[in-house]
């Protein structure tokens, strides 16, 4: 099927390298002979069959935007998951002759895109670019998604920051690092960045994860580095986090607000507030004087300018998209593994109990994680072998040796 006019939209949270793909595509598309089109604001507009909310992309347009945060398309967490959006959106694209259609997004965005290759593939052709700063979509390891290194480039910038604060102050700070549900983003500025303790949800057991449990984690760090008389440091905590709480123990569950897809705004949830109030309550009950911040880590990093590794990425996955289609495919993420082009079928990153896009979480069994976690600073069995060890530790949080071992029983094996 030769291709005429290809369309081009974005969908879900912005992330750093997405106007590199615009322009990619558009370049690559008008050399072969394509007109692109560029959709505003993802598939908000189609699924409501507006024909009027687009635009021809031009050399002019795109040729100096590359290395520019954000979108010039604009974006939106609109789905064409439902009958009626979906047959909206195809008569949208067929009215205005769209033979093939590139999305860029992530695990919010495959299953719209692949509803569209299963149900409309013969008329019009679509591929996915995963980009997200979640790094959470299920490509081959050790691929990352498009705009995660970027983010946690600038993430590793703000922590350095906190951490020379912290010092300079003699306080702690507490930051809430966006990514959801999974810790890769956490996890991955807090190692680079040697942050004090990186705590993510992959780490608990399934099931509820406890306020309480944080903060037993948080106060060992701090009783610990007073121990080595240190009064300071930055702990990172993933809001994802927050998902994992039960109604019972943070009620704002019940009314928080909800995105498109029914999953919950973890940002409305001031994890960091939580977990501040319950640390000095602790530690003012045992009259030890701690100055904790808290410190949201997280939309300062989705429309940075990105670095030179997304930068040639976002080319590289634009120029693959184009010719993909126009060889005829379609119904694929677009990925490049070993600075080849390949493509991973949308049905094998589509959850079939679900119908949404599968996640992919931090392996906590991996020795990559094992040398962060070993980096952290964290009460652990070996903190209770030695006795004077363990009378320093206690000192430090204002108890008796017996004490500290039943209070912090849980790490001691």
């Amino acid at each position: 099927m030769a291709i005429k006019k290809l369309g081009i939209l974005v969908g879900g949270g912005p992330a750093p390298g997405i106007n590199g793909v615009i322009t990619a595509v558009t370049l690559h598309a008008i050399e072969k002979g394509c007109t692109p089109i560029g959709f505003h604001d993802g598939f908000q507009w189609l699924s409501q069959r507006y024909t009027d909310e687009q635009h021809e992309l031009t050399r002019d347009e795109v040729s100096r935007i590359y290395l520019d945060g954000g979108t010039i398309l604009g974006t939106s967490r609109a789905a064409i998951t439902d009958h009626a959006s979906f047959e909206n959106a195809v008569s949208a694209l067929k009215k205005l002759e769209i033979d093939a259609l590139i999305t860029i997004g992530g695990d919010d965005l495959v299953a719209s895109t692949a509803a569209l290759a299963e149900k409309a593939g013969d008329t019009i052709k679509v591929v996915q670019i995963p980009k997200s700063i979640d790094n959470d979509l299920p490509l081959p390891s050790p691929l990352t998604t498009l705009g995660y290194e970027t983010a946690r480039h600038v993430g590793v910038g703000i922590v350095k920051s906190l951490m020379e604060d912290a010092k300079t102050t003699g306080r702690w700070y507490l930051g809430v690092t966006m990514g959801r549900p999974t810790g890769h983003l956490t996890l991955g500025i807090g190692a680079a960045a040697s942050a004090t303790c990186t705590i993510i949800p992959e780490e608990f057991p399934e099931g509820v994860i406890k306020l309480s449990d944080i903060c037993d984690i948080i106060e060992g760090t701090i009783i610990k580095r007073r121990a080595m008389g240190k009064g300071h440091g930055v702990i990172l905590l993933s809001e994802a986090l927050s998902e994992r709480f039960s109604r019972e123990e943070v009620a704002e569950l019940e009314d928080v607000d909800r995105d498109a897809q029914g999953q919950i705004r973890v940002a409305e949830i001031d994890l960091g507030r939580k977990v501040k109030n319950e640390l000095q309550t602790r530690f003012e009950k045992r009259d030890i004087k701690v100055t904790i911040v808290e410190k949201t880590i997280g939309y300062e990093l989705r429309c940075a300018h990105p670095i030179p590794y997304d930068a040639e990425h976002a080319r590289d996955l634009g120029y693959a998209a184009v010719n993909f289609l126009l060889a005829g495919g379609s119904g694929v993420l677009i990925t490049m593994q070993n600075g080849e082009f390949t493509p991973v079928p949308l049905p094998d990153v589509i959850d079939a109990r679900t119908g949404k896009g599968r996640l992919r979480s931090v392996d906590t069994g991996t020795e990559s994680y094992q040398v962060a976690r070993d980096y952290m600073l964290r009460i652990e069995p070996n903190d209770f072998i030695d006795q004077a060890w363990l009378e320093k530790l206690a000192k430090a949080g204002a108890m008796q040796v017996e004490e500290f071992k039943d209070h912090f029983a849980q790490f001691a094996s």
